[in-house]
């Protein structure tokens, strides 16, 4: 379900179309450009996110702001805002 209020971002990354373990990769590279407080919208389709997002922030102490899921033509997007510590 699409969220009404989704939080301010200041980047973006794309994860649409790669599969486990390239999203986290993507997203631990990119953390680490960002300055601390931004956030980050994470767009992916792979539904090992939803496990592998959350572990991810809980290991390196980032916030998870928020997760939702909206339909694809072809299964789901996933997205996640992520406050960088």
């Amino acid at each position: 379900m699409a969220e009404l209020n989704p939080p301010e971002y200041q980047h973006l990354l794309d994860a649409k179309g790669l599969m486990c373990p390239e999203p986290v990769m993507l997203l631990h590279k990119k953390v680490r450009e960002m300055a601390s407080g931004d956030v980050v919208r994470i767009e992916a389709t792979d539904p090992s996110t939803t496990r592998d997002i959350p572990q991810f922030c809980n290991m390196l102490d980032h916030s998870l702001l928020s997760h939702s899921t909206e339909p694809l033509d072809a299964g789901e997007l996933y997205l996640y805002y992520i406050k960088r510590r």
